[in-house]
This record gives structure tokens, sequence and C-alpha cells, in this order.
């Protein structure tokens, strides 16, 4: 039997082989462009500001945008949740007048701040948590289940007092005054600092918690949610009772920035939160966005009324105009980036 052998090649085992490139391809997920969109606009409007207008720079001027909006934060906080569930609150705005009304008129009476504050604040929460019984088990549509709440609200708040009533109470008018000085010239009031708590609860809750999870999850399809053993009826009515809440609480740090209740306070903010909301990149069909996308949209506003402020010689309708153009680009935007599907994300 003849043994044959396998000639093996000669490998030249201290030659150089064959060079591989690696390439990292950093791709950017659909559900991030329109955040990083606002944020893009941000810092293009603010290096506007700086480069037209001396003393733009300065950073009062980015701390007074938080101060002027603290309440529009907190409102368009509880404005988020309802959105991200596919629904949509109008009687913010109505809930911040009755608030600073209620409780303008019961401290002037001479009624403790410690039973005025937690009786607003469930006022406004028990409202919210009616209007999301209404929507989830009677079936009505969110605009016309808030429409009513809208309605309801502000006409109370004109049966109480159609005029401005001032308040004097010595626990308003310090949190008023109150002021977290960084150096001279330079600090926040106490209340961005109640705004900013509430913006870090919320985003905690929508980020790590179970409820967080079924806010996204009814948004992008209640009707799957429901299927896979959620809470949808819990959930949907406890986010409108969110709202209703954040809404008190906007009116209370409302009325520490007046120090005043007044009627018509708070109109047309429920348009101002929701234009917020959507420039934020949140997805107004539901069950897409990030808290942090709008406290930039909040930002955003805010910047536009404070160029116009340092510009001098425009109208303050000009910021309407220029908040309607850029809410039609965002709008297009989410359609064309996100189409008709929603993309579930974090908070």
């Amino acid at each position: 039997m003849t043994e044959t052998t396998r000639a093996e090649p000669d490998v030249d085992l201290s030659a150089p082989g064959p060079t591989v490139t690696s390439r990292r391809t950093v791709q950017i997920s659909r559900r991030h462009v329109p955040v990083l969109a606002t944020l893009s606009l941000l810092a293009f409007m603010y290096g506007l500001g700086v480069v037209n207008y001396d003393g733009f720079d300065h950073p009062q001027v980015v701390l007074n945008i938080f101060v002027d909006n603290a309440f529009l934060l907190v409102v368009a906080v509880g404005m988020t949740f309802v959105i991200l569930t596919g629904g949509i609150d109008l009687s913010v705005g109505a809930v911040v007048a009755l608030t600073t009304t209620l409780g303008a008129t019961l401290l002037q009476a001479g009624w403790p701040a410690g039973v005025v504050l937690p009786l607003l604040l469930v006022l406004g929460t028990g409202l919210g948590l009616s209007m999301g019984a209404v929507i989830h088990y009677f079936k009505v549509e969110p605009f016309i289940a808030t429409l009513a709440g809208m309605f309801l609200a502000r006409g109370l708040a004109l049966l109480i007092d159609r005029n401005s009533i001032p308040i004097d109470n010595g626990f308003w008018v310090s949190i008023a005054q109150q002021r977290i000085r960084f150096d001279r010239g330079v600090f926040i009031s106490s209340s961005v600092i109640l705004a900013l708590v509430v913006v870090l609860i919320a985003a905690i809750v929508l980020t790590w918690t179970r409820f967080g999870r079924c806010v996204y999850a009814i948004g992008g399809n209640s009707d799957s949610a429901l299927l896979m053993g959620l809470p949808v009826a819990r959930t949907r009515i406890a986010v409108y009772g969110i709202s209703g809440f954040c809404a008190s609480l906007g009116g209370v740090i409302y009325s520490f920035y007046t120090l005043s209740g007044y009627s018509l306070h708070g109109n047309g903010l429920e348009l101002d939160a929701i234009a917020a909301v959507v420039i934020g990149g949140v997805l107004l069909a539901g069950g897409s966005g990030y808290l942090f996308g709008t406290v930039l949209g909040v930002l955003v506003l805010g910047l536009i009324q404070t160029i116009i402020t340092f510009q001098g010689d425009l109208s303050s309708w000009w910021t309407r105009i220029v908040v309607g153009v850029l809410l039609f680009a965002f709008i297009v935007l989410q359609r064309v980036v996100t189409g008709k599907s929603a993309v579930r994300s974090g908070g």
C-alpha cells in the first residue's frame, strides 16, 4: 500500500496579511431626529441673538427664559403625558385662570396658604380625572371633553371675579421674591427649581416605570395595549389627572410670578403648551417623544420672545407668527421622519 503525502502550500507567516479597514457608521435613530432638529434650532437662534444683539450672551438672558416660562414648562409636562397617549387637553389655560382667581380670592378672604395650596392642586387634579373618565368610559373625543372642561373652568373663574385680584399673603410674597443667586446679577427664582423638579420626576416616571411604558403603549396602539393586558382605562384617566395637576400647579407658579389672580390669565396657554410639545418632537398621534424635547420646545418659545424683545421694534404678535411657522415645519418633519407609524421611545 502506497502512502500518499498531501503537499501543503508554503506560507510565509511573517508576510503581512490583507489589510482590513473597519468603518464605524454612526446612525441616528429616526425617533431622535425631531429632538435633534429642535436642539439645532435652539442653538441657531441663540447664536443669531448673540451675533445681532449686545448683551444677549449674558447668562441671565438664558436664565430669564426659565424664570419667565416656569409655569409654561410645568403645564407642558402634563400636556406631554396626554399627547403621548394620543389625546389632547384644551382645558389647561382655563385651569390656570381658575387656580389663580380662586387662590387669590381665598387668600384675600384670610384663608391660610397651607390650606389654599393643596385645595387648588386637588381641584385641578379632580377636573382632569373627571375629563379622563368621560373620555374613556363614554368614548367622547378628547377635543370635545377637554373643550367642555375649558368652558367650565373659565366660566367658574369669571363667576368668582371678573377683576384682577392682588395677592399680599406673606407666604406667597416670600416665595415670589425668593431668588437663588449664582453671581451678581445672575439668579433664578424658586419657581424654576420647582419646575425642574417636576420635569425630573416626570422623566423618571416615563422612562423607568410601568406606568410610563403603558403611556407609550397606549399612544402606539391602544387596542394592542388592551390585548396585552395593560391597564388602559386607569392609565388614560391618570394622564388627564396628571395634566390637571400640572395645570393647577402651573397656575400656582403663575400666581407667584404675577402676585395676582385674574379670570383671563392663561388665555391661549393651552396652545403654547401644545406648540412646545410638538416643537419638542412629541408625535401628535402619540406613542413617540421625549420629555427632554418638551423642555427644548419651551426654551424655543421663550427664546423667540426674548429675540423679539431685544429687537424692540417688532410687535409681540410676531411670536405667534414664528411659532405657527415652526409648528408647520415640525409637523411636516414628523410626518417625513416617522410616517404613519409611531416608534416608541423613552422619557
